[in-house]
This record gives C-alpha cells, structure tokens and sequence, in this order.
C-alpha cells in the first residue's frame, strides 16, 4: 500500500507521499471554496492511482467554517426554560471594565431555539417528561422551520439519554443530528451544549466535502486527523466534525513530535508557521491535550492538542493604521491572488515580499525553482507603505518582518513564560512554509540557544499525518465524593469506556492486539469548578494524593477538603507506525548555487541548496537555504549542521 499525508493549509495543500520506503513531496495551491479540487490535482500530477492509496489528511474546512460563520441551518433544542442557553453562556466579557461591550450576534438565532420536556435532575430522576405530545410539536416545528442539522441538548442527558435519543427519531429524514449525550457527555450544560451546537453546524458541510472526495479517490482508505492529534477513517469522521477542528495544526505538532524525538529532543517549543496563520505549542514528551480550547468566541470543551493561534503568516498583509503606525495581519492575501510577488494580482504588501525585497528569500530557487517570485512586484507593494511611513523600500520591508516577529514571539511567550515554563530550557522547532525564515529571530527574543528545522520542514504537517496513529478520546461525567468510590466500581466504568473505543478502532479495521488504552480521572477539591486530569493507576487513594502532587505544583498549595471524581477518561489508540527517514550520504563540500544580496549584509550571502547538503554538513550564517517546500534564514551568529536524516540543527553562537 501506498501512503500519503495531506495538508490542506489556507494557502497551500502540502502532500508527503512514502512509497518504497521513499519520501516525495508536493505542493498546490489551495483551493478553498472546494478543498477537495487541490487534493485531486495534486494526486493528479503525482501520477497516483487512488486505488491502493492510504490517505491521512488534515482539514481545515471544519475550521474556516466556524471562523467565518458559514455553518449550516441548525436548529438548537434545549430544555423549557433554558431554549436561550447558548446566548446566555458564561455571560463573561472579553473586556472587564468595558461598560459598553458591541453585541454578538448569538450561536443560535432566537426563533431556531425550541423548547421541549424530558428534563433530569442532577440524580437522574425525571423532572418533567418527554410526552408524545412534545415529540409530535418538535416534529412539526422543525418541518416548519427545514434545518439542515439539529442539535439536542438536554439537562443531564450523560446521566440518562433516552428523551435525547427519542427527539433524535421525531426529526426529519435527511437532517444531521448531534446528541450532547453522544459528542460531549460530561457535565457543564454550557460547554456540552456549544460542542453539540458546533457538531450539527458544521457536520453537514463536513459530510458533503468528505463524501466529495471520497466519491473523488474510489478505491482508497481515508482518513482523517482530529484535533486530538488522531485519525479517524472519514466515513465516520463526518459525523463527528467539532473534533475535525484543529485538524492540520495538530498534524504539524505529531511531527514535530516525530522528528524532534529522532534528533533526541523531547522539551520544545513549537513554531508552525503557513502562509495564513501561525500556531505555537509547548511540548514535554507528548502534544499536551486541552479541553478549554477555543475557535473564534467560542468554548471548545473536546479533547485538541493545546495550542496558540494567531492571525501571522507569510501571506499576511501589512498596512499603515489611521494613526500612522505599522501593522501586519490579521488579514491575509490567501491563496488567491496571494502576496504580490506571487504574480497573481495581489498588490498589498505581506510578509513573503518582504522577505523577498531583503534577500531572505531567493526568487530563483522559491519552490525549488517550479515557481518564480516578481521582486518588482514585491517592490511596487512595499512602496504602498513606505511612503506613508517615510522611509525606503527596504526599511519598510524590515519593519514588516518585525512586527511579524513580534506578534509571534508574543505568542511565544503566552504558551511559555505565562506558564510558568522557562523556554530557554527548549528547542524551538520550526516548520511551515514560512517558518524557517524567522527561526533565528524567535529564539534569539526568547533567549534560545538551539533550534531545529526538520528535515521537509515546509509539508511537516503532512508528515505528522503519516507518523499519527488511529485513536479516540472519550469521557464520561461520575460525579461524586472519589473517597466514596470503589477501585471496582472505577475501573467497570473506564473499561466500559474503552470498549466503545475498541468497537470504534475495529470498525476500521484495527486488530485488537494492536490497541493500547489508557484511563485518566478528572478530580478537583469540593467546591472547586476547575478539575486536573490524573492517570489512573487502580487505586483511588493513589489518584487523591497524585492530585494533591498535582495541585501543589500547579498552584503551590493543598488543601484540607475532600477530593471530587468529576470525570472519567479513556484515551483508546493503536500503536503509530511512523515512516522510517532515509538516512543521508556524508557531506562533501559545501558548495552555494549562487550568492545574494542581503539587507544588512555587506557581503554576498550564499545560496545552498538544502537537498545537496549531506550528513555533518557545517554551515555558518548568514546563508539562505532553500528547498523544494521552503526557505531558512540563517542568521548572523548562528551556526547549523545537518543531521544523518537531514535535520538542521542549529545553535546560536553570539
């Protein structure tokens, strides 16, 4: 069988295919009204017959789509009484002392809110019933009102969720439905009741791209990667489209997972830099996982890989505000028409043509030479906001790739230093088309001495795709006093959990000798609303006191309460079979492809061609080094060495 991992990024679709133990890669512009268009051309100039194919790839349409409101017509049923909950929410704001906060516009317009029976108390006990009479209403209003998905949430439902699953039959034929007891079925009415909302939203757009490239790649095994940092087969992946978000970032953090592990580096920090956006992540051993994640302004309570999102990329644009100063994002050229050099259409100025007008990067050599970069273009764009600014062309173009700078070293920080984590104890990691060219400038605002640039840094995301393994993260609300909880009792319920994940895994066809599980408590002091998450080891004594540990690192205190059971966790995996790097001849000389002038440089800076350069190769900056897939920047004072795979490895000197 032939593997592939695919990217499908806001700018470009990235391919990594392994075939005969031989990694190739691609790229294509993305195709976003249609994402499936750039994944079927670029398996068309591959020359890949998708019979034989085993396809991982990581979607962003499941993202765009809640970032830019364009889900499907969903209609929210909730319990009497509480039709308005999502609006409602935490009812915190984003500015704490701002009086006049802007309206919102609501997750659900007021008259797609229906109310209905079947509430439960927090003891399971019925409340108010579900009737016939409450089914047949629901049946007749939503055939009034034609959704296209349906999102059920009723109180308490993880507790007993037949009035859910009863709703679930009085909905029309040919509508998506999302039970809160199914996506999310833990406690937190609000936050259950968002990720349902969020599943029936984007579930329909989901199905229909999955099922168009499905119908497009006849013959192959598809997957696709959840933003736990999981795969999941794709006929069972549209059901389940809130954990589709995060989907490609969390590909780019697997390998660099992956590749930083086989350089022997487990404490990172990671830079995962496109052409539309820029994520950021710690990670100690393995991707940390949140469950207070958030897309736009909303809560995201299912299990993603912990990251930091911000509006930076080489695509991004910068401007002059009304008051003078010098901007850059959110705002992106995309993919079409793309920065001005491009050659597109594009005539506003972004990071790329900056990095173009300075030097850092080689027109000739963009994209391994298949695609030219217009430094005119580049040029005449720049000159938009130089003139305002007051300066040269080429200090406008320094200035755009420092704020850049800046914005990401930010975020940087917010994943680090805020929590308590000193970076300079980390590698910086740093992959994504564009992320190479800032590599050195981020460590050094860091303080960071080393930093690696993996070996096909600019598809690493789609090489996390082929190093992922299947999996699901599942959890289930036990609320109750965990001293009042048997070690049985516990372990009945978890083992419960991880059969529905094992079912889940065969039906991909995952032998079950190849999965492993692993069981986690959600524990939290009584009177707590936060909870920390502590591996399972059979004995719930153990648990209390490894979250007393936890507690005292976390917050340097403990306290004399009793100790809550909120949650029960399974995470239920098969072992990844990660694809074996071919390892490099020993360098010869190194040898440039041509020298160039760069800003700030009073010499010539050499060229190299990344694919020439051997294991132990030594450089020294400043070089540029470009790729088939992306450039490094390697700056003054820093020194690299490719490693036997073709990692850079870089240090700095100064």
């Amino acid at each position: 069988m032939t593997f592939i991992g695919i990217d499908t990024g806001g700018t470009f679709t990235d391919f990594v295919l392994l075939q005969d133990g031989q990694l190739r890669v691609h790229k294509v512009l993305s195709t976003p009204a249609a994402p499936e268009r750039a994944i079927l051309q670029g398996l068309g100039e591959l020359g890949l017959d998708p019979a034989g194919l085993r396809v991982i790839h990581g979607s962003t349409v499941a993202t765009n789509a809640a970032l830019e409101g364009k889900g499907a017509r969903t209609v929210y049923i909730g319990n009497r009484g509480l039709g308005d909950l999502l609006t409602i929410g935490r009812q915190a704001r984003e500015a704490l002392y701002d009086l006049q906060p802007p309206p919102h516009r609501p997750p659900v317009p007021a008259e797609l809110c229906l109310e209905t029976g079947g509430r439960l108390a927090a003891d399971s006990r019925v409340v108010e019933p579900l009737t016939a009479a409450d089914l047949a209403q629901l049946r007749a209003r939503l055939t009034a009102l034609a959704p296209q998905a349906v999102a059920i949430n009723l109180l308490f439902s993880y507790l007993d969720d037949a009035a859910e699953r009863a709703i679930a039959t009085a909905v029309p034929d040919g509508v998506f439905v999302a039970r809160s007891s199914e996506v999310l079925p833990v406690t937190g009415e609000y936050e259950r009741g968002i990720a349902t909302w969020l599943n029936a939203w984007l579930g329909p757009l989901m199905q229909g791209y999955l099922q168009r490239l499905l119908q497009g790649l006849p013959g192959a095994q598809v997957g696709v990667m959840q933003g736990s940092g999981e795969a999941i087969a794709a006929e069972q992946a549209g059901h389940q489209a809130v954990h589709m978000l995060l989907s490609g970032p969390a590909g780019g953090l697997v390998g660099a997972r992956f590749i930083a592990g086989q350089a022997g580096r487990e404490r990172l920090l990671t830079l995962d830099m496109g052409g539309t956006s820029t994520d950021v992540a710690l990670v100690e051993g393995e991707p940390r996982l949140t469950r207070e994640g958030r897309i736009g302004p909303w809560p995201v309570a299912v299990p993603m890989v912990d990251m930091h999102t911000i509006g930076a990329g080489g695509g991004s644009l910068a401007r002059v505000d009304a008051g003078g100063l010098l901007q850059v994002g959110p705002e992106s050229a995309g993919a079409d028409p793309g920065p001005a050099c491009y050659g597109r259409g594009g005539d506003a100025p972004t990071v790329s043509d900056a990095n173009l007008v300075l030097g850092r990067l080689c027109a000739e050599e963009f994209l391994g030479g298949r695609m030219g970069l217009d430094r005119a273009a580049a040029r005449a764009a720049l000159q938009r906001i130089a003139g305002p600014l007051g300066v040269g062309i080429e200090e406008a173009a320094l200035g755009v790739v420092r704020v850049a700078d800046e914005h990401m070293a930010r975020a940087l920080r917010v994943i680090s230093v805020q929590r308590g984590v000193d970076p300079r104890g980390h590698t910086l990691v740093s992959f994504g088309g564009a992320g190479g060219l800032h590599v050195c400038a981020l460590a050094e605002a860091l303080d960071m001495h080393h930093a690696l640039v993996p070996v096909q840094a600019g598809v690493l995301s789609a090489l996390g795709m082929l190093a992922a393994r299947p999996g699901r993260q599942l959890s289930r609300t036990w609320l109750g006093a965990l001293a009042e909880r048997s070690a049985t009792a516990i372990e009945t319920r978890l083992q419960a959990l991880a059969e529905e994940g094992r079912e889940a895994l065969a039906r991909e066809g995952v032998e079950a000798r190849q999965i492993q599980v692993r069981c986690s408590l959600d524990l939290r002091y009584h009177g707590q609303s936060y909870t920390l998450n502590v591996p399972w080891s059979g004995d719930p004594a153990q648990a209390a006191a490894a979250f007393a540990a936890q507690h005292q690192g976390r917050y340097g205190h403990c306290l004399e309460l009793p100790v809550e059971l909120v949650n029960l966790r399974t995470a239920v995996f098969a072992a990844a079979a990660p694809p074996r790097l071919a390892r490099l001849p020993a360098a010869g000389e190194v040898r440039p492809v041509r020298w160039v002038a760069v800003q700030g440089s009073a010499d010539p800076v050499p060229v190299l061609r990344r694919e020439r350069l051997g294991a132990g190769a030594r450089l020294r900056g400043p070089a540029v080094i470009a790729e088939a897939v992306a450039t490094t920047w390697l700056a003054p004072g820093w020194d690299g060495v490719v490693d036997e795979v073709g990692n850079l490895r870089l240090e700095r000197m100064a």
